[in-house]
């Protein structure tokens, strides 16, 4: 009876994460997909198979392209400047150094924090004139700057805000990864006579691939779904310079109330998304040593 009511439990604890997985991923993302192929219903007329009208119209989008180009930046700016920072901070943080419980706190605080409240409080530290920023540039001689309102600053600035706050969760991965390296390895690298600077290159690095697979995967993710910064901070202006591809879904989704196209766009998002990881993942699993 203890035997069969176990596989019960069993069973169940497998189906309901499966469950929830195809109901809140898995699902929308084929709904998306068929949507995709239909037209907008209205109250005078229902919705209407249109073929591939929704993605002709992708490839005549201006709008799109410019905000594609500014994804890729946003993409290649932050994944790297991300990904380095925490590996420096976790080195760091892995020291012997005072106080290590302070900077692992401190590093770690912004991820703690709502992405709302941190483009709130950079909102106030971009703000010319009275912000942090242009009093820093005032005690060095130099005019106020209008980051947020100028087209060639505004995308610069909200993938410094988003490296802020994502390094510190990518530290406690690399942290945990760097204390199961095993000594005797750096020991013997040592031993040969190869400097510290060695010994991280070609004995500790490679033992951190099989994080770095993870932690760009995540990054390269969170790089095209944030949204809620960019409403906060630009709303994608000015002139659609800091405008990324999921703001643009929202965008004619929700006030737009374009179902249809945005469905398409949401498509365009997730097979993008799934060939980058993609390569990614084949580019960085290649040479990937995994106890």
């Amino acid at each position: 009876m203890n035997n069969r009511l176990s596989i019960r439990l069993a069973v169940i604890m497998l189906v309901i994460p499966c469950s929830l997985l195809v109901a809140f991923t898995h699902y929308p993302a084929i709904q998306a997909l068929i949507n995709s192929f239909w037209n907008n219903s209205s109250s005078r007329r229902p919705s209407r198979f249109s073929g591939i009208e929704n993605y002709q119209a992708l490839m005549e989008d201006d709008r799109l392209a410019q905000i594609l180009i500014n994804s890729t930046i946003y993409a290649l700016g932050t994944i790297p400047l991300a990904i380095g920072l925490s590996i420096g901070m976790a080195l760091l943080v892995n020291s012997r150094l005072p106080g290590t419980t302070l900077m692992r706190l401190s590093f770690f605080m912004p991820t703690m924090l709502p992405m709302i409240a941190v483009a709130n409080i950079w909102l106030f530290f971009y703000a010319p004139g009275i912000g942090l920023a242009s009093q820093i540039l005032e005690v060095f001689g130099m005019p106020s700057i209008n980051f947020l309102g100028r087209t060639d600053t505004a995308l610069a600035s909200m993938m410094f805000v988003a490296v802020w706050k994502e390094a510190g969760l990518f530290m406690i991965f690399y942290l945990a990864a760097l204390q199961s390296v095993p000594t005797n390895l750096k020991d013997a690298a040592k031993l040969e006579g190869a400097s510290a600077l060695r010994v991280f290159w070609d004995v500790v690095m490679p033992l951190l691939r099989p994080t770095t697979i993870f932690v760009a995967v995540n990054a390269l993710i969170n790089a095209f779904r944030l949204v809620d910064h960019v409403i906060v901070m630009t709303e994608g202006g000015p002139n659609n310079s800091s405008a990324l591809l999921l703001y643009y879904i929202y965008e004619v989704t929700f006030r737009q109330r374009d179902f249809a196209y945005g469905a398409t766009l949401t498509v365009l998002m997730v097979c993008l998304l799934g060939l980058l990881a993609i390569v990614q993942y084949w580019v960085l699993n290649r040479k990937a040593h995994y106890q």
